[in-house]
């Protein structure tokens, strides 16, 4: 039956069936490779001759000594630690977006260079519940049916998020399988499995029997909008034009004040002054009773080294209860917090007058106040920073608020020293410097969140003792409790820190959740089965070799989990942190709804072809830069696979009409270097693309271990188009043809004729095959479907080909 080869590549005909076959195969698993390593049958077959080979202790041998340690070095390459890559898992608040497509690929990239190096390769799949972002949105869905989450309850709104997951979690495990992402989805993970739960209680628990768990009150970051505290690293900054206000806070006080935020005065305690101000030294130690609008506060002037003489009036007034530094100046200074915003954005404890108005309102009512009372010296325009909240991108509120906190000094020591040190490398190097400079001026980590949806905190009240008065069970909330602070105002028998709930009793479970990074910075060893110990994927697959995730995420993620590894687990949780920049659009702007620019990952899939999409998203991508990514580059690329293909479609063609066996092929593929091809058979192209061919195998193999993944997709693009199809293909187009030679002399043209002209066309097919069988698995990291697809085709010619190009012998050096 005469084979055939289809004329042309249907991405969109191709791709789901390909990636559908992967997986029903098992490709994807990493005992499936292991099985079938072809470099680990190899090895084992060296151990075996080795063996043979090394003479009777009592024989006097030289070389005996060497030949032992060949056997444990090869033994050692088999048992070597696999490759491993853990996802970085999306949120499931709805579809992936062009950076999800550009961290995919990268990591799908690395785990097929190594599956093909014969390397067991796991590449972890798993989503993150993303608490805060998650809540919102399914929040916003519900009011849109007019559904409001506190008249339906916790419970309720808890199972509609759950819905939501099912819904989107499903899409998106879609998407990442139409990127092509050859992850083991038996292995798939989702933060709140009962698992990984099980993971986080037994952190949490493990940490603050340490001591390195507390809950306090202090001054956090707050979004009313979201209703939540957020950390330090998930404040925003936004440039903003602003008032500075000049004023008294009555005509009795000799000091005047410069702020933005005339509002918060009403909640001042002090003033602050440069030690050095001669203006203010006498004014220093001494209080002051003030009336601002009806409302009467003590204002004691105090120095403090850190106030800048130049900026405003060169004295400050200090409200702690709303100022991260002030918060710190009343603490040095034994200074009361008087709180005067809630969680909700409205001004309290203000009197009548001002009780209940949002910020906004509360300003203007104030200023309004001032002039009236000639107290109001001036105002000015000036350019600040706004901090917003990362997730909702409303106004942060800096509030006291009793959290549960993470120290998180102690555990930088060792973060820091795990880098420093070169266990973790970093890529590009330079982001090490910021790594060092985030840990050395490290703060403890606010974990707790206002939230339904995540990981309840695992601490436990006794509810005969400590009544909730309202839908939050804070401890300020519980009817014994009557000052803030940590818990060891509780006795002990009220409040246990555990897994599971403790028997006996009536107990309540705090209902505050922890921060999504807390369970996310377990990541990387809860997904294989930690903190069972003797779980086999933990002990074989852990710690993991490459963290591939965005620079934006550094601190957020990167730097938490090897805080978190090297704490729970005594191991660094990955050797290498690669870190990519974001994608822009064609003109490098950010891509954004009002500028219409936003490229979605399956609408270019759909036109496209993933492999078009990837390897876009692969050339020209350089660690820690920003990439800028179009839809003419991702056209120009789809050229580039049909290119692959109607160049592969010739050779299979031309060369394996029935005049060369498979079994030569096999041989001639496997063992290249092992040809013997008389003088005179290779013509001056045969020998030049020879030379190319192992040239390129090289620079490929040393860009990719070197993490240099657009210098290899360049190198591949120029060498497979430009040198092998415009230059060889058309040269052997002429030998296969045995026609004169474009160039050549008559008697070379009459060579071809002889039977040292049928050795060259023999061997020219040979080339080709060669040549296109080794281009296509080095190009198959980058262009998976295409080249997957032509191998399929290839093995009606040739069926001694691997059973697919993802399990092939990477191509090895002559």
């Amino acid at each position: 039956m005469k084979k055939t080869f289809p004329k042309n590549w249907q991405h969109g005909e191709n791709e789901a069936e390909i990636y559908k076959n992967w997986e029903t195969k098992g490709f994807f698993k990493p005992e499936t490779v292991e099985k079938n390593s072809k470099k680990q049958e190899t090895i084992t077959k060296k151990i075996t001759n080795s063996k043979s080979q090394i003479p009777n202790e009592n024989e006097e041998n030289p070389n005996a000594k060497d030949q032992k340690l060949e056997i444990r070095n090869l033994k050692f390459e088999i048992l070597a630690k696999p490759f491993v890559i853990a996802m970085p898992p999306p949120n499931v608040t709805g579809r992936l977006h062009i950076g999800h497509a550009l961290g995919t690929t990268l990591q799908d990239l690395m785990t097929r260079y190594h599956r093909l190096q014969g390397q067991s390769a796991l590449y972890v799949p798993g989503m993150d519940h993303a608490g805060i972002a998650t809540q919102s949105v399914v929040d916003k869905y519900l009011r849109k049916q007019n559904i409001n989450k506190n008249e339906i309850g916790r419970e309720k709104f808890v199972a509609e998020v759950w819905k939501w997951k099912e819904q989107y979690g499903g899409t998106i495990l879609e998407q990442l399988r139409a990127l092509g992402a050859s992850c083991d989805w038996s292995r798939e993970k989702f933060t709140l499995d009962e698992e990984m739960s099980a993971a986080v209680r037994k952190a949490f628990v493990h940490l603050y029997e340490k001591n390195l768990i507390y809950c306090g009150e202090y001054i956090v970051n707050w979004c009313p909008k979201c209703g939540t505290a957020i950390a330090d690293d998930e404040v925003e900054h936004q440039t903003q034009k602003a008032k500075l206000y000049f004023f008294k806070y009555d005509k009795n006080f000799p000091i005047t004040i410069a702020t933005t935020r005339p509002e918060t005065k009403l909640g001042d305690v002090a003033v602050a002054v440069n030690p050095s101000d001669e203006r203010y030294k006498k004014f220093v130690g001494q209080s002051f009773d003030v009336e601002i609008d009806g409302i009467k506060r003590k204002i004691k002037v105090i120095a403090d080294r850190t106030v800048d003489q130049k900026f405003g009036t060169g004295a400050v007034g200090l409200t702690p209860a709303h100022s991260m530094i002030d918060w710190r100046i009343a603490e040095e200074n034994n200074l009361p917090k008087i709180k005067v915003i809630d969680e909700h954005g409205r001004l309290v404890n203000v009197g009548e007058k001002y009780s209940g108005l949002k910020v906004l309102e509360a300003r203007e009512k104030l200023v309004e106040y001032l002039s009236s009372e000639n107290l109001l010296e001036k105002t000015e325009e000036i350019e600040n920073n706004l901090a917003i909240c990362y997730r909702c991108g409303g106004a942060i509120e800096p509030l006291p608020s009793l959290q549960w906190f993470v120290k998180m000094k102690p555990l930088a020591v060792a973060a820091k020293e795990a880098v420093s040190s070169g266990k973790i490398k970093i890529i590009p190097k330079r982001f090490e410097k910021v790594y060092f400079h985030w840990l050395d001026n490290i703060r403890d980590w606010c974990i707790s969140r206002q939230l339904w949806w995540g990981q309840q905190i695992p601490v436990f009240y006794k509810k005969q003792e400590f009544e909730i008065k309202d839908q939050r069970s804070k401890i300020k909330n519980l009817e014994n409790i009557s000052d803030l602070g940590n818990l060891s105002n509780l006795d002990e028998k009220d409040i246990f820190v555990g897994e599971t709930m403790p028997a006996g009793g009536d107990w309540v479970q705090d209902e505050d959740v922890l921060d999504t990074w807390f369970s996310s910075a377990l990541w990387p060893f809860s997904t294989l089965g930690w903190p069972n110990e003797s779980s086999p994927d933990l002990e074989k697959y852990f710690p993991t070799t490459v963290m591939e995730t965005g620079y934006d995420i550094l601190f957020f993620w990167v730097a938490r989990m090897i805080m978190m590894s090297l704490e729970l687990t005594g191991e660094i949780p990955f050797e290498t942190v690669y870190l990519h920049g974001l994608v822009r659009d064609e003109k490098n702007r950010k891509m954004s709804k009002s500028l219409g620019n936003i490229l979605d990952p399956l609408d270019l899939i759909a036109k496209y072809g993933t492999d078009a999409l990837r390897m876009a998203l692969v050339v020209g991508s350089t660690p820690g830069q920003d990439l800028a990514v179009g839809e003419g580059k991702i056209k120009g690329f789809r050229n580039f696979t049909n290119k692959i293909w109607n160049a592969s479609r010739f050779v299979a063609l031309r060369v394996t009409d029935g005049d060369l066996q498979s079994g030569e092929l096999g041989e001639f593929r496997i063992k290249n270097s092992e040809l013997r091809i008389m003088e005179g058979e290779l013509s001056e192209a045969d020998k030049k693309i020879l030379a190319s061919h192992e040239k390129v195998k090289a620079s490929v193999k040393n860009h990719l271990d070197k993490f240099q993944f657009s210098l290899a997709g360049e190198e591949l693009y120029e060498y497979f188009w430009h040198q092998f199809c415009d230059e060889y293909i058309e040269v052997a187009k002429t030998q296969l043809d045995g026609l004169p030679l474009r160039g050549t002399t008559q008697s070379d043209s009459e060579k071809i004729a002889t039977p040292d002209g049928l050795a060259m066309t023999e061997n020219t097919k040979k080339i080709l095959l060669k040549i296109l069988s080794e281009s296509l698995i080095m190009l198959h990291p980058f262009v998976p479907f295409v080249t997957e697809a032509v191998w399929q085709e290839l093995r009606q010619f040739t069926p001694d080909l691997a059973e697919s190009i993802m399990i092939a012998e990477w191509p090895q050096l002559r």
